[in-house]
């Protein structure tokens, strides 16, 4: 799942001075609903993740898988390991890499060869933006490592993606994956020229109300965009339009236009979410103008 369905307890500080605790395990549906806050309900102060015993895991990138392979093939592709994740600039009906990430201890870990659906191994380490150098980026080629180094696609202390860059992430139902895949790709005379990358990657369901998985496993579309904001605000509400029948959510801390009206009719929980926020925050403390517009509809 995402990030936040690690979070078993959470403090936090209300707008009238109280501290607050919520726990997966004893407070319900008002944790869930407290976990993916968007800083309506209060100032956390304290998180507690939920472990487990560290794993070693494998890397391996393959390049230039077609797209009719991902069209035809999806699911098997993205179950094929524990992390798979597709990059591709949108030229050429082709994914440019394929990062697949297993777990070593795993039964069902990835077994490695010369091609898979299409794409042949890469011989070197290689960067999601192929021309940049891949110094930056976590050991492949099958090279043992702990997980910490091997999840992300980049080393810490180190520049991740471009740097300099602007970010958009949708997610869609998982069932749409391909539509929503080759509705983009429609786009390409548009995108490409304003794109550094695509990553594409599969997160499971969860039951966090103003999550874009909430209840539904989801595939995310994300765009690293040349840092022009102009020109990707002008082509965001294209994009949007083509995964409007599919009910994309935009990522919450990344760039979206959708209209407001929309975007919360996308979120079934959001009746009860401003319930809760408002018992948290009566007054509006912690509102802003990104709350009011998009969440309290002010």
């Amino acid at each position: 799942g995402n990030l936040a369905t690690a979070v078993s307890d959470l403090d936090l500080i209300t707008a009238s001075g109280d501290l607050i605790h919520l726990s997966r395990k004893n407070d319900g549906e008002t944790f869930s609903g407290a976990v993916v806050g968007l800083g309506a309900l209060g100032i956390i102060t304290k998180v507690t993740l939920d472990v487990q015993p560290a794993y070693m895991m494998r890397q391996y990138v393959y390049l230039n898988m077609p797209l009719d392979q991902v069209k035809e093939h999806f699911e098997a592709i993205e179950t094929s390991a524990y992390s798979v994740s597709l990059f591709t600039d949108w030229r050429n009906k082709n994914v440019n890499e394929v990062w697949i990430k297993s777990r070593m201890e795993d039964g069902q870990a990835f077994k490695p060869a010369p091609e898979f659906f299409g794409a042949k191994a890469a011989a070197r380490n290689f960067h999601p933006i192929a021309a940049l150098s891949a110094e930056n980026c976590t050991e492949q080629m099958g090279v043992p490592g702990p997980w910490y180094e091997r999840l992300p696609h980049f080393r810490m202390g180190f520049t991740p993606s471009a740097g300099k860059e602007l970010q958009s992430e949708y997610f869609v139902p998982r069932q749409h994956a391909v539509e929503a895949i080759l509705a983009v790709e429609r786009l390409h005379e548009q995108v490409s020229p304003r794109l550094l990358i695509t990553e594409i990657r599969t997160i499971a369901a969860d039951d966090l109300w103003m999550s874009p998985c909430y209840r539904q496993p989801c595939v995310t579309i994300h765009f690293t965009w040349k840092p022009d904001w102009p020109a990707v605000r002008r082509l965001l509400p294209v994009i949007e339009k083509e995964l409007a029948p599919f009910k994309a959510r935009p990522h919450w801390g990344k760039l979206f236009t959708m209209p407001p009206t929309e975007l919360r009719s996308r979120y079934e929980k959001l009746p009860e979410f401003i319930r809760l926020s408002k018992s948290y925050d009566p007054s509006g403390k912690f509102r802003n103008e990104f709350l009011n517009t998009n969440i309290f509809g002010a």
